[in-house]
């Protein structure tokens, strides 16, 4: 070969093919990366294997003359030649050379399967990592939902296309995207120079804190290179471990990025929110779910079978072992999806989660099922199905914190539901308190205050509902008592409304909150005279006792400045 001599020649260990020196690391890239979904199913070959070439001329040992080393021959791919068996060519255990791997290409497997080896592909994608956090998208085009706030032509899509970030408060439900837009917003700022920092006020001290702004503050002096600072769980720092935070934002010192699940209003100094801009996140719908769920399961290779394709019962499909099933694809019903983007009420982390439990038990069980699927006849498969995935989460995914933002909709929700005589929206928001896990006292002491404030006078009876309703609760316990608050909840939405009393209290508080100077003394014939001091100061005179008389009497028992006040007609305000 011409050259030969101003540059050695290397044989690649995999295919064998003879390349000069310096092309070698990336002949080998190639060539292990297209074997690397061939090896077979029990080979225990390291992912990443050590790559060898020739040194270039005039480079040598340490300790070793350069004219003393050998010239580069097969035999230094020691680590590649172990043979398993007579005269083979040498190669990667588990791995095909490069003319045994055309010549598999042109032999189908056995039975025809196209997709064999795809289970035990499958199962180590789904080793290690999350699922949830394997397909974190790292662009703002692969971010799926919050078109509200993130839509084309929104103003903080705009700032984040051109590298203006401000300070944001990301406040939302649990796996709605928070996290994934911080990591989204890292990967464009690190592409634009900008230090991004992040911090868990889960496990973070004020000392963190002070460290990261003190860099970000050298990093401004001296290179002029901003720093983005993202907080995950703000809320878990307390008023004064935010006030920290506070003259550095002001300043530019670093740009701050909090994200919370509870409500920034009282969970977030204000003093800090004035310097932010908060931004709302949504649920996900469930269109943004089957999105997220499809993207799923084909970066996993999972094939998809519509309401036409036919299959038998997987639970009396053929049962085999681990090593043979995951030589069989995998499928999943497109039902299932379907159900699985309902269940996960808008928690993307919940769904991708819920679908990697079901593959992964799925084949653990290693059973297959008959499908309809191929032109010539039936091929056999494993298949995840609706019941799978509601096995593998048990209970539809409710979203309820019963400290949190969350707690406080639910009870404002079942209250005006009852208020607004509407009997089945108030057992609805009950069932999603008590389901969601809410002490179910707390649900009859709110009960309790509704009998007296809007039902008032109009149902005397039912103060005594509630009473007897939070006495139940606290002998039975959940889930038996479920019943006795809901005939509450109920009773009460059909019962005739009345704030007559309420209104009149709330009149009497404003009466008092709007008067001037020293309250009035209590009239000196209302007044007790337990003493004969008192009874010569006058107390207690002229007091009519009223059963003693027939008829209406007529006293005042209002002081002096308030005759003739009626707090039961409605005041102007």
């Amino acid at each position: 070969m011409e050259g030969a001599e101003e540059e050695p020649v290397v044989q690649c260990p995999v295919c064998l093919q003879q390349l000069p020196g310096a092309h070698i690391n990336s002949h080998l890239d190639q060539c292990l990366q297209a074997g690397e979904g061939e090896a077979e199913p029990g080979s225990s070959v390291p992912c990443k294997r050590p790559r060898l070439a020739a040194a270039p001329p005039g480079s040598q040992a340490q300790g070793e003359p350069e004219e003393a080393r050998p010239a580069a021959t097969p035999s230094v791919f020691s680590l590649f030649h172990k043979s398993r068996g007579g005269g083979q060519s040498p190669a990667a255990p588990g791995r095909k050379s490069g003319a045994g791997r055309e010549e598999a290409a042109r032999q189908p497997e056995d039975g025809g399967s196209a997709a064999a080896g795809c289970g035990a592909r499958l199962a180590q994608k789904l080793e290690g990592k999350p699922l949830a956090e394997q397909l974190r998208p790292d662009t703002l085009g692969d971010y799926v939902g919050q078109e509200r706030v993130l839509g084309a032509q929104t103003l903080l899509r705009s700032l984040l296309e051109s590298h203006e970030i401000p300070s944001l408060i990301l406040w939302g439900p649990p796996g709605c995207g928070k996290t994934t837009l911080a990591h989204i917003i890292a990967n464009s700022s690190k592409k634009n120079g900008t230090r991004f920092v992040t911090l868990s006020a889960t496990s973070a001290k004020t000392n963190d804190v002070r460290d990261v702004i003190s860099q970000a503050q050298n990093e401004k002096r001296l290179f002029k290179r901003k720093t983005i600072l993202f907080i995950d769980e703000i809320h878990r720092f307390n008023k004064s471990q935010q006030d920290t935070f506070l003259p550095h934002v002001e300043c530019g010192t670093v740009t701050l990025i909090g994200a919370t699940t509870e409500n920034p209003s009282f969970q977030v100094n204000a003093a800090l929110l004035s310097r932010c801009r908060v931004i709302v996140l949504e649920k996900l719908s469930v269109e943004a779910m089957e999105v997220i769920l499809m993207r799923a399961v084909r970066s996993l290779g999972v094939q998809v079978l519509g309401q036409g394709d036919q299959h038998g019962n997987s639970a009396t499909g053929s049962s085999s072992s681990s090593s043979k099933s995951s030589e069989f694809p995998v499928y999943i019903e497109e039902k299932a999806l379907n159900t699985l983007a309902y269940l996960c009420d808008g928690d993307a982390r919940t769904g991708l989660n819920g679908l990697q439990l079901a593959v992964q038990a799925r084949l653990a069980a290693g059973r297959t099922t008959p499908l309809n699927i191929t032109k010539g006849g039936s091929a056999d498969g494993i298949l995840i199905t609706e019941e799978h995935i509601k096995e593998g989460l048990q209970r539809s995914h409710i979203l309820y914190d019963r400290a949190g933002e969350e707690h406080y909709n639910c009870i404002s929700a079942l209250h005006k539901s009852m208020r607004g005589s509407d009997e089945n929206a108030s057992l609805y928001w009950l069932a999603r308190m008590l389901e969601g896990g809410e002490d179910p006292l707390y649900v009859a002491r709110r009960l309790v205050r509704f009998a007296s404030e809007d039902i008032g006078l109009a149902d005397p009876l039912a103060l005594t509902q509630a009473v007897a309703a939070y006495q139940g609760c606290h002998f039975i316990g959940m889930p038996e008592c479920e019943v006795i608050l809901a005939q509450c909840v109920v009773y009460f939405a059909r019962a005739p409304k009345s704030i007559e009393v309420y209104r009149a209290y709330s009149n009497v508080k404003e009466c008092l909150r709007m008067h001037t100077g020293p309250l009035p003394p209590v009239p000196l014939h209302l007044r007790n005279a337990p003493t004969r001091l008192m009874k010569n100061l006058g107390y207690g005179k002229g007091y009519k006792y009223n059963p003693m008389y027939k008829e209406p009497v007529e006293q005042d028992y209002l002081p002096e400045e308030l005759k003739g006040t009626d707090f039961f007609k409605e005041r102007k305000t």
